[in-house]
């Protein structure tokens, strides 16, 4: 949005800003995250001790996965999933123990399902949600669950809402901090590249228990010197923004998504409309079912000029699915369904 550039460009100017900053961000930032958090959520935050700036969300998971981590250490981590959720892991030398999402559940993970008799108990839970790539979502009484597992097993549960804001139909995201005595056990992600199109400027926070931030904020200071301030000062300003600034941006999704899906759907091949992210997850027509994933994808780009991700980049469970991201404008998506069903010929 052009105030949050104006801001950047303001301040840029101001020699003093470009000296080193600090690694768990500048306070005033982390103040601004606080009171965001307590007007959104009506979480309570102590900036000094239970918040910290990352260069984007991706870089904060991986490197607290290597503050948090011994080696062999066990990790929960859905399946499909966002792939630095798994790489984070597989980096610091932790052992993966991956929770299926299933269609038929909504492709929400089913707690039960995980043995209590694993050996090494795990360390760590990952989720997501909305989710990359299904689009799934869950509401409040799924994170009280996760809460109640998480304190029962002795788990730190990360949770990352990086598509908080990319929401539709009325739903609303929760976040995980709202059930009580979440920050006890977890950890949340929250960034600023989808709710404020800034992913270029690699800005994001975590908030939650002080000991996990603690530890990030640690290793932080070992491996640099936070982002660059003139950016922390625009994120200052970009959380003090008028709801309605993420909303028109969630609604530009939102036409996105309706184009996409209701055009495929009308080529024959049946795809739900998501709740939550800027992904469609379908199903691969039946068809072409057995060609798997990978396959399917290549044939699309070569016969249709169309790119889609395999679902099998995103864990094996994925096999069966493509995502398709909604960063073209509604012309071109038009474009590319049309070039799909001379393809596919599903009718």
């Amino acid at each position: 949005p052009p105030h949050i550039v104006e801001k950047l460009r303001e301040v840029v100017l101001d020699p003093k800003t470009h000296r080193y900053s600090a690694s768990r961000g500048i306070f005033n930032l982390r103040k601004e995250i606080a009171r965001f958090y307590e007007r959104r959520f009506g979480v309570s935050i102590d900036p000094e001790t239970e918040a910290i700036a990352v260069i984007g969300t991706k870089e904060g998971i991986c490197h607290l996965m290597l503050a948090i981590l011994d080696e062999g250490d066990v990790v929960l981590v859905t399946d499909p999933t966002y792939p630095a959720h798994l790489y984070s892991v597989i980096i610091a030398g932790g052992t993966l123990l991956r929770i299926p999402l299933r269609e038929e559940n909504k492709f929400v993970p089913d707690l039960a399902e995980i043995s209590k008799e694993i050996v090494p108990k795990p360390k760590v839970l990952i989720l997501s949600f909305p989710h990359n790539p299904t689009g799934a979502v869950v509401d409040l009484a799924f994170f009280e669950e996760v809460i109640d597992f998480a304190k029962r097993n002795e788990i730190i549960v990360v949770h990352d809402l990086a598509y908080a804001d990319i929401v539709f139909d009325g739903y609303v995201a929760p976040s995980i901090l709202q059930v009580k005595g979440a920050k006890d056990v977890a950890v949340e992600f929250f960034s600023l590249s989808k709710s404020y199109n800034m992913a270029g400027w690699r800005c994001g926070f975590a908030v939650g228990n002080r000991y996990v931030i603690e530890a990030l904020a640690k290793l932080k200071s070992y491996y640099d010197y936070g982002i660059f301030t003139p950016i922390q000062v625009a994120a200052i300003v970009a959380l003090r923004s008028d709801p309605d600034v993420v909303r028109q941006n969630a609604l530009v999704y939102q036409r996105r998504r309706d184009v996409l899906v209701e055009g495929l759907n009308r080529i024959g091949w049946r795809v739900e409309k998501p709740k939550a992210t800027m992904f469609v997850w379908a199903p691969i027509p039946e068809p072409y079912r057995e060609m798997g994933s990978m396959e399917f994808a290549k044939m699309l780009l070569e016969e249709a000029n169309v790119c889609v991700s395999p679902g099998i980049g995103f864990g094996s469970y994925g096999e069966g699915y493509v995502r398709m991201a909604l960063v073209e404008n509604e012309q071109r998506l038009r474009q590319a369904v049309r070039q799909i069903r001379r393809a596919l010929k599903l009718k």
